[in-house]
Formats: C-alpha cells, sequence, structure tokens
C-alpha cells in the first residue's frame, strides 16, 4: 500500500524535488524580507512616537512572553493604556520594575522604552538574517550540487 502511494505521488513531487535548491533560496529570501519588513516596521513606529511624543512612567507586568514585554502607563488624557502589543525594545526589563517610555499621543498602543529605537533591533535582525543563510545558503548549494550529480 505504500508502495503505490508513493507511486502515485512520485509524479507530483518529482518537480518539487528538482526545484529543491531554489525553493530553500527562495525561504531564504522570504525571511531576509520579513526581517527587513520588521526592521522598516519599526521605523515607522519610531516616527509615529517622534512625531506627536509624549512620556510617561510604566510599570513592567507580569505575564510577559518572549515575543511581547507587558507594561501600564498612565496617558495624558488620564486614560490607563496597557499596550496590546507590549512595548517596544523591551531588552532588559523584569516585571515590577517602574521605566520611563515615550508614546504616541494620537495611538497610546504605539510605545517604546524612553531612549531607545529600531536601531536597537538592528543586530537581533541582522542575526537572524545572518543565521538563515548560515543554514539555508550552505543547504541550497548542496542540494544544487547532489542535483547536478557527479562530473564527468
Amino acid at each position: 500500500m505504500i508502495g503505490e502511494l508513493a507511486g502515485l505521488l512520485r509524479p507530483m513531487l518529482s518537480p518539487v524535488a528538482r526545484r529543491l535548491p531554489e525553493l530553500v533560496v527562495g525561504l531564504a529570501l522570504l525571511l531576509t524580507a520579513l526581517g527587513g519588513l520588521a526592521l522598516a516596521g519599526a521605523v515607522v513606529h519610531d516616527a509615529a512616537i517622534d512625531r506627536d511624543r509624549a512620556v510617561a512612567a510604566a510599570e513592567v507586568l507580569n505575564g510577559s512572553t518572549f515575543q511581547r514585554t507587558l507594561i501600564r502607563f498612565a496617558a495624558a488624557d488620564g486614560q490607563t493604556v496597557v499596550p496590546e502589543r507590549g512595548v517596544f525594545y523591551p531588552r532588559g526589563l523584569a516585571p515590577g520594575a517602574v521605566i520611563a517610555v515615550e508614546y504616541d499621543l494620537t495611538d497610546p498602543e504605539v510605545v517604546r522604552v524612553a531612549g531607545r529605537s529600531a536601531l536597537d533591533g538592528l543586530p537581533a535582525v541582522l542575526l537572524g538574517v545572518l543565521g538563515v543563510w548560515a543554514v539555508l545558503g550552505p543547504l541550497a548549494l548542496w542540494l544544487r550540487v547532489r542535483r547536478a550529480g557527479p562530473p564527468g
């Protein structure tokens, strides 16, 4: 039964197998573009904050994860804000700490740790992109050489 299934799938998967090196490079390019878009998004948020900036003291909350660090602060209008996406550039924050934050007066959900910017995210993005290419680049080359077969 498995042999029959393999026989049915082989014609469909053969073109994919032939294009595997290109698919691996495409994946690496996609991940590189995502890193660039993340950095561009951070620059856009920084510009929004710088355009209409307010400063507040915020408390770092429990329940933070790797993807986001939760904070609570009082906006200029007296509203208590707990940004759903957390604070940008949270490196080194611990629950219970009180920190200075800068936020966009028109959208208090857009908030960053005071004194930090998109440049703080640059090393992480660059390391991530380098890691992607360090793994997927050689894999794509190996697959290409393997596809070409032995020299001769």
